[in-house]
């Protein structure tokens, strides 16, 4: 993850009628770029009283339970929730992820493109503050309404099938990638630990070469897993763990 949790939301429907919601704030390990800042408009000052991450996890583990979520681009979402709920020592949830954006590609024509923000208008959809989770997670809701009526998805089964296949948060667990590989468990300990590795990557401008680097976080995809890590002190990168060919302490 190239960055932290900064804002947590979710809103409850109940026969298309907003019956709950949760939010907050949540301060992160680190201070937050003006690169960040710029998408979301949430200021390090703004979030300098909030609550950590493990002190508000366990509370959203438990508004969520037994809802089927939808999220737009759910993997990148996932990967970030699985991260604090593990890292809380909580369970995974059990119920697969809809992911709005994946069905929006299928199903919804004519949008310039398919990010939420562009969605929002060309699909009539009250616009709320971008890039904010509350009204995010409200929104994308109604993007996958419209997609379920377009597309006359009627069953969960027949959503899966539409996004191509289901997404499971058991995919997404660090802990299960940690026991994979010695490798896998040297980079999920040196994101924990803020550790230094060496790392050898099998492509890249430079591939073989042995590279120090701190790894910053694990991005569990069903489009391949990557590890955003700083390489030698410069900017972080992503690297394909399907293309790590070792990694150890310096």
């Amino acid at each position: 993850m190239e960055s932290e949790i900064c804002e947590i939301a979710a809103a409850r429907f109940h026969n298309g009628k907003l019956v709950d919601s949760f939010q907050t704030l949540v301060k992160p390990q680190r201070a937050m770029s003006d690169e960040v800042i710029k998408i979301h408009g949430i200021t390090n000052e703004m979030v300098e009283n909030s609550p950590r991450i493990h002190e508000v996890i366990a509370d959203f583990r438990k508004f969520i339970e037994g809802t089927n979520l939808v999220a737009h681009h759910a993997p990148f979402d996932m990967g970030f929730l699985a991260v604090a709920f593990e890292g809380a020592g909580l369970s995974l949830p059990t119920q697969p992820v809809i992911c709005s954006s994946r069905l929006s590609r299928k199903i919804i024509t004519g949008s310039e493109n398919h990010k939420l923000q562009t969605l929002i208008p060309h699909l009539g959809i009250q616009q709320g503050q971008a890039h904010r989770a509350l009204d995010d997670a409200t929104a994308c809701l109604q993007v996958g309404l419209i997609c379920f009526d377009r597309a006359e998805l009627k069953t969960l089964e027949d959503i899966y099938k539409a996004q191509d296949g289901a997404l499971y948060w058991k995919d997404f667990s660090m802990e299960e990638l940690k026991f994979k590989s010695k490798d896998m468990g040297l980079l999920v300990d040196g994101i924990k630990n803020r550790m230094t590795l060496k790392m050898t990557y099998k492509s890249g401008s430079t591939p073989g070469r042995s590279r120090l680097i701190e790894p910053i976080g694990i991005v569990r995809s069903p489009d391949g897993d990557f590890v955003v890590a700083y390489d030698d002190g410069e900017m972080p990168k992503r690297f394909y763990l399907n293309k790590v060919a070792s990694v150890e302490k310096p």
